[in-house]
């Protein structure tokens, strides 16, 4: 089949993700035909952080990004910066709470942004991740094997999908209330061995890049014992198998950033010499890519090049381009998203929180219901938007060093 004008990838997606039963199938068996006759490949980061940790490859960091609503909108204008400016790598990720609440499944996930490359023309290695593929505390503590088994059929469903790199953050259940750092981090690092060896079971061909997490995203920061004995009891745990390829640390960073009661958002101050340090120990003793930076789009941008100076292998990106989404929605979709947020989710508001605060915490859960009226929302707005994200991601891709590295990366991938 040729691929016409976009129009034809147009029709497709749209299916792919509205349709139901056989359309919404053959619309994304088509979309797979198509990506494997344009020599569009999903691919593992598994070979290439090895190469990191061995020093191979100019300082860069990756970036890795989530993309909560306009998936194949977004990850055009990705594609269309990858290919002018020869960036060697960006990740697609989603993590499983935001598959919930944005109603996009791994496979939709993985045909959105194929569907993407192909209308951009894109040809070669397309990188997707399941983030924070998290155990929930409050399930583990009392029925540890149902959480077990809900995070391997969440594994096995995005493997099947396509999604060759998973982040398995077991970190939830560090608990820094008991007496030694290897007790603290136990029920972690037994848990990401053995969805370890669960994803090594599994896996077909592809060899999947695995990540762990020591310490919980808005938490106590991480400190290298911390990764010391976490290394020590995962790799006990996990045996012959191969492990993973990169840890995520807590360096002062939250997800989606802090919103004040004057509506500004708080400076956050990062500790880069945790990066430099763990992820220094984990290429240098443990032949990992390095230390992983999660909630990093509402930092000050002026300290973005401060990640490849401290060999941070990847930088997670989410909350700055949902800011810019709502900043520029056209007006009457975004009353009736708060509306909608007002309406359903009023059980959540604290009596500290501000409606603002409130607001900027809780509309996210909403993209999932306004799936259809995002997706065909007027087009001046949807354009303004898409701009303001390009120039974002081009400017965060500069600093991370990522552009003119196609040709170092190719190796390895």
């Amino acid at each position: 089949m040729s691929l016409g004008t976009s129009h034809t990838i147009d029709a497709l997606i749209r299916k792919a993700v509205f349709d139901q039963g056989d359309s919404q199938s053959n619309a994304r068996q088509t979309l797979y035909s198509l990506a494997k006759s344009h020599h569009i490949e999903l691919s593992s980061t598994h070979f290439l952080y090895r190469a990191f940790a061995q020093r191979k490859l100019p300082l860069f960091s990756v970036p890795a990004i989530n993309m909560r609503t306009l998936t194949y909108d977004f990850a055009r204008r990705v594609f269309g910066l990858i290919k002018k400016y020869d960036i060697g790598i960006v990740i697609f990720e989603i993590a499983a709470s935001e598959q919930e609440y944005s109603f996009q499944t791994p496979e939709e996930y993985t045909v959105s942004v194929i569907a993407a490359a192909l209308v951009e023309e894109y040809e070669g290695p397309i990188f997707l991740q399941g983030d924070h593929y998290q155990a929930r505390k409050n399930i583990f503590s009392t029925d540890k094997q149902r959480e077990i088994d809900r995070l391997k059929n969440l594994i096995r469903d995005s493997i099947k999908a396509g999604f060759y790199n998973i982040d398995i953050d077991a970190s939830t259940l560090v608990n820094l209330e008991l007496a030694s750092v290897d007790l603290q981090q136990k029920d972690n690092y037994e848990t990401t061995a053995l969805l370890t060896r669960y994803i090594r079971e599994i896996e077909k061909g592809e060899k999947i890049s695995i990540g762990g997490e020591i310490g919980h995203i808005g938490g106590v920061n991480s400190i290298i014992e911390d990764f010391y004995a976490f290394m020590k009891g995962y790799k006990k745990n996990v045996g012959d198998s191969e492990g993973i390829s990169k840890i995520a640390v807590q360096t002062g960073s939250s997800h989606g950033g802090t919103l004040q009661a004057d509506g500004s958002l708080t400076n956050v101050a990062i500790d880069f010499n945790i990066l430099k340090d763990i992820g220094r120990a984990a290429q240098e003793k443990y032949g990992l890519g390095g230390a992983v930076q999660h909630g990093a789009s509402t930092l000050d941008k002026s300290n973005f090049d401060q990640f490849p100076l401290n060999h941070t292998v990847e930088v997670h990106l989410a909350t700055d381009f949902q800011n810019i989404f709502f900043d520029h929605l056209d007006r009457d979709l975004k009353n009736a998203i708060y509306t909608w947020v007002d309406r359903h989710l009023s059980h959540e508001k604290k009596p500290e929180l501000t409606q603002e605060q409130f607001m900027y915490k809780n509309r996210k859960k909403a993209l999932g219901s306004f799936k259809k009226e995002i997706w065909s929302m007027p087009e001046q707005y949807k354009q303004d938007i898409l701009n303001s994200f390009e120039a974002e991601f081009k400017m965060i891709c500069d600093k991370l060093n990522i552009c003119n590295t196609r040709r170092s990366i190719s190796p390895y991938i």
